[in-house]
């Protein structure tokens, strides 16, 4: 149990009242005049005041200060009523500033100096040493409590700053959870709805497959929603209720849904599957989300391929669409110029990145890259002002040291590719399968 500060410096203060009482008994002792009611309440005016020493350093220090002179004048042993005064010059130092210190400090050393000709001390050059010595003493002990509280306030300040900074991220990666959840289920319900509604009189069958597919992206769509806000873990890969995290083990089941959206996605694996750690897993199925989501909304009706690769130290997929379909349609205009479907479509499917509307000015901003022959940025060069997909892929690729390319490909359609490092004793196990 913790004391409040006030209830603290009353027992300091009745302590050392009770020490001033017992050594005033000793006066007559050591040859001094017997204390008399007068001079007892002096010595309580000396130290019952330190109970506010913390509130009113200053006041206080200078009232006990007064007491003493005159306790002094009056001819009682000094000794006394030293302690209340020393208490609060070593307060003083400790609470206020240093030139306020330094003149508490000299006031102590001038009565102390005082009471040292009032009583014609034998040995004033001790008096005089003492006068130097305490006041210095209390200075500097009061000066590093005074550092020791402005650095401890300090910490505590970082401290709960870097705590709302990691609020701040946590809140800002469970929203990009939520976006990506809720934009790749939406739009397969979108999709499915719309079907259902066309063919819900001629082909009940299909409608009837639509509105299954519907049920099962609602449920699959609360499910992450309930884990996510299931407040997640510190390690955000496996939700509070124990459910983990989705990983390349569900791939298969997510292209299933898209081609009941009506676009056809091939997957495909190459190298030999090794075991991953759950981030980079999640990271992986995260970016295949987004990419065939904005295929689904953006170009439904175009051929989609998902390729995953297995490679030494790193581990890459691809998401790839040939651009034929309805979202795409754009470019096949009378003038033919390419450029301006790829400018509307990037503009289209990742918010408001307004991309060159112009097939040379695009292929100049972006590059050409030969072998996959995509035209895309990498991760460090997407503009901040990207939609939320777009930036979030970033995100997640900057997090696990990864690099991702996104842009529309040369041959047609557009394309995303993540690569991700991966742990060195899982690229041996890779190795080894491999041989």
């Amino acid at each position: 149990m913790r004391l409040h500060p006030v209830a603290a410096d009353g027992l300091i203060a009745a302590a050392l009242t009770t020490v001033a009482v017992l050594l005033g008994t000793e006066a007559v002792a050591q040859g001094w005049p017997a204390l008399d009611p007068l001079a007892w309440t002096l010595v309580a005016l000396l130290n019952l005041p330190l109970a506010l020493r913390t509130r009113a350093p200053v006041t206080v220090c200078l009232a006990v200060h007064a007491c003493w002179s005159v306790y002094v004048t009056l001819g009682y042993w000094p000794v006394v009523g030293s302690f209340g005064p020393m208490l609060a010059v070593y307060t003083v130092a400790s609470l206020c500033s240093t030139r306020t210190a330094a003149a508490g400090a000299a006031l102590l050393a001038g009565v102390w100096i005082y009471a040292g000709v009032v009583s014609d001390a034998e040995a004033m050059a001790s008096v005089v040493g003492q006068a130097v010595g305490f006041p210095l003493v209390l200075w500097r002990f009061g000066y590093v409590a005074r550092r020791t509280g402005e650095l401890t306030r300090q910490l505590r300040a970082e401290q709960a700053d870097r705590a709302r900074r990691e609020v701040a991220e946590e809140r800002v990666r469970i929203a990009r959870e939520l976006h990506d959840v809720v934009a790749h289920h939406i739009a397969v319900i979108n999709v499915q709805a719309g079907l259902a509604r066309f063919v819900f009189h001629s082909d009940a069958r299909t409608a009837r497959g639509a509105l299954d597919t519907i049920e099962g992206a609602s449920g699959e769509a609360l499910a992450e929603l309930r884990r996510m806000l299931g407040l997640l873990r510190a390690d955000g890969v496996q939700g509070a209720d124990g459910a983990p995290a989705p990983g390349l083990g569900q791939l298969d089941e997510m292209v299933t849904r898209v081609r009941s959206g009506g676009v056809s996605v091939e997957l495909r694996v190459t190298g030999a599957p090794r075991p991953l750690p759950p981030g980079v897993q999640l990271c992986v199925y995260r970016v295949v989300q987004e990419a065939l989501t904005n295929v689904l909304k953006h170009a439904p009706g175009a051929n989609a391929t998902v390729e995953l690769a297995y490679r030494a130290g790193e581990v890459t997929v691809s998401v790839t669409d040939d651009g034929r379909g309805e979202g795409g349609r754009a470019g096949d205009r009378e003038d033919g110029r390419e450029g301006d479907r790829f400018g509307d479509r990037k503009r289209d499917r990742h918010g408001d990145w307004q991309g060159d509307r112009h097939g040379d000015r695009q292929g100049d901003r972006h590059g050409d890259r030969h072998g996959d022959r995509w035209q895309g940025v990498d991760s460090d060069t997407i503009p901040e002002r990207g939609g939320h997909g777009l930036i979030g892929m970033r995100e997640r690729a900057k997090l696990y040291g990864g690099t991702i390319v996104v842009g529309p490909r040369s041959e047609g359609g557009f394309g995303v590719r993540l690569t991700l490092p991966t742990p060195v004793q899982t690229a041996r196990r890779g190795d080894a399968l491999r041989e």
